[in-house]
Formats: structure tokens, sequence, C-alpha cells
């Protein structure tokens, strides 16, 4: 007997929403097999014809889909009934609803959350900052920031700033190798902006460091995968942190996702306090 569920994620737009959605399901069930086939920009009673019909011929088919279009989202979930294919949509309940709470009627286009608008431009900005502010870079214009991000080598200070900039925060962040690492105008105005630290295990960070220094094929630099060194170098980190009263976050086993979060707890805080 086959158990691998053929998972269908039809979108009318480019299926962002619906891959997040299927992820935060998934993670819920262990130990199962899937098989996920992704349809983008599906607008037409046609497009939905074809991939129903393809669906229809696998064993374990299941159909999850984000369809603005009321017209085009029934016609769906009526074809996927008489085919006896499950069937789940994400957004048209929730429109619904909406659209009854605010008492007004919704527009059902497609793409809509893509809009080339005010929102749009200040993100592909904050993007634009945050890549040419990261690892210590343009320190001279860091009171620009919405958020400096500081931490030793190693912990995610990157990938976590390009998370923020994607949701519209400019981001700085600055590798922390020692206290005279920060830059004076940080020291001076400990709150110029909104500061983060982040920290984490020594042991983690060592198999972090070995596991980049052999991807790299790098050999020489034995202090900077030393564990005692690393424990140092973590504790000085934290004691710093303190020393300018900046909130921490260990991200030992946060994802990006979870320390954005938290990131944007803290920002949050930050500008209500002023």
């Amino acid at each position: 007997m086959n158990n691998t569920y053929q998972i269908y994620l039809i979108s009318d737009s480019t299926g962002e929403t619906l891959d997040r959605i299927f992820t935060a399901i998934k993670a819920q069930f262990k130990n199962i097999n899937y098989k996920i086939h992704t349809y983008s920009f599906t607008r037409t009673d046609n497009q939905i014809s074809q991939i129903l019909g393809e669906a229809q011929k696998q064993p374990n088919a299941i159909i999850l889909y984000s369809i603005v279009d009321s017209g085009l989202a029934k016609y769906l979930a009526r074809t996927c009934n008489e085919k006896k294919i499950p069937c789940f949509g994400i957004l048209g309940d929730l429109i619904l609803s909406f659209s009854k709470l605010l008492n007004q009627k919704a527009s059902h286009e497609p793409s809509g959350q893509y809009a080339l608008n005010e929102e749009y431009y200040k993100r592909i900005e904050a993007i634009q900052f945050t890549m040419n502010h990261d690892d210590g870079n343009l320190i001279k214009e860091i009171k620009k920031s919405d958020i400096i991000l500081l931490g030793v080598s190693r912990t995610s200070k990157t990938p976590t700033s390009i998370y923020l900039a994607n949701k519209g925060y400019k981001t700085s962040n600055i590798p922390l190798v020692n206290e005279n690492s920060i830059p004076d105008v940080l020291k001076d105005n400990p709150k110029i902006s909104c500061v983060v630290g982040l920290n984490t295990e020594p042991e983690r960070l060592a198999d972090i460091r070995k596991n980049r220094m052999n991807s790299l094929k790098e050999t020489e630099n034995k202090s900077y995968t030393d564990l005692e060194k690393i424990k140092k170098e973590v504790n000085e980190a934290k004691n710093t942190f303190r020393k300018y009263k900046w909130p921490t976050i260990d991200v030992t086993r946060k994802s990006v996702e979870e320390t954005a979060a938290s990131i944007i707890k803290i920002y949050e805080i930050y500008k209500e306090n002023g």
C-alpha cells in the first residue's frame, strides 16, 4: 500500500502563504511521507480542471488552496467534492468573516499583498539598508537603524537581520569581538536605537564554528573553535550586554524566525518607551 500523501498546494498568487501554512501543519505530524505539488498563479477553471485531473490519478491526494476569487474557489471545492478529493481552503472563511465584521466588501484581488505601495517600498529600502550595514559596515550611519544586533561570531546575526529587513526593519549587525569592537557612538548612547544582543551556548557555538571551518577547509585558526576560549568569549559578551543594559536573546535552540519574532517584540517595547 502506498502511504505517501500527495499534497497539492494551489494558489492564485505566489503560493508563499500556502507553503508557510503547510510547513506549520506538517510540523505537527511526525513520520509521514508526502510529496508536494505546487501550483502558483492558478486563476482559471481550466487550470483547476487540469490540476484536479492529475490529482485524481494519485492515491492519498489532498488539496490545500488559497484563492481569493470566490467563484473560482467554489468551483475548486465543488469539483474536489465530485472527485472525492479532500480539499481545504485557508482564506475563504476568513475573508468572509472579516468582510462581515468590517462591514466592507473584500476586493478578492489575487496578489493583493504584493501591491507596489508605500509598505512595499519601505520593505525594499529596509532590505537595501540591511545589506549595506551587514557585519559592522557603514557604522557612521548606525543612527538610521531601527534595530542593531550585536553578537559573537556565528550567532545568526546576518540571517536574522535579513529576515527582519523583509519585515520592513532597517537592521544593522555588528560582530562582537570584545567591548572595544562596539562603536563609540553606541557606547556613548546605548539607547540610540533598539539594540539586541544575541548569544548562545558555548558548546553549540563550538560545533557550529567547527562545521564552518570544515566547509571552508580551514585548519589554521584553532582559537576560533577552542571551547575554553569560546566560553570566555560568550561570558564577556553577556557581561557587555548587562553593562549597557541591552536585552539579549539566547539563540541556541531558536530558529531565525523565532529569534526575529522576539526581537520585534523588544523593538515594539522600545518604541513604546520612547
